[in-house]
């Protein structure tokens, strides 16, 4: 159940993270405004809390891990909003990338 809770609090982090950046990025370089860089601000800031939620109290364990669920995150994010297609270095990248993840974040750890 606490894996279930921190990959749904991982889930949620990416989507505001990659989200807001995606926001902010839309707002400057697209120029859509400065609505858009102001809610990419607010949805990052909400990421920085929902990663306080964490089950795990290690700052840099979480966001360590949660640098592959960004890195797979951003590719699934680019391809459904502005049509990316990653090619096959990129899926096995975002691949090693969550590995390493679950290994950081997963692994049996004597407490």
């Amino acid at each position: 159940m606490l894996i279930a809770r921190s990959a749904a609090l991982f889930l949620v982090a990416a989507l505001l993270e990659i989200g807001g950046a995606w926001l902010v990025w839309q707002g400057l370089r697209e120029h859509r405004g400065w609505a858009w860089v102001g809610a990419g601000a607010i949805a990052l800031g909400l990421y920085g809390a929902v990663a306080t939620f964490q089950p795990d109290a290690h700052f840099g364990r979480i966001l360590a891990a949660y640098g592959g669920i960004f890195v797979a995150g951003s590719l699934v994010w680019g391809m459904v909003a502005d049509g990316y297609r990653p090619d096959r270095y990129d899926v096995v990248g975002a691949l090693v990338c969550l590995a390493g993840m679950a290994v950081i974040m997963y692994a049996p750890r004597g407490r």
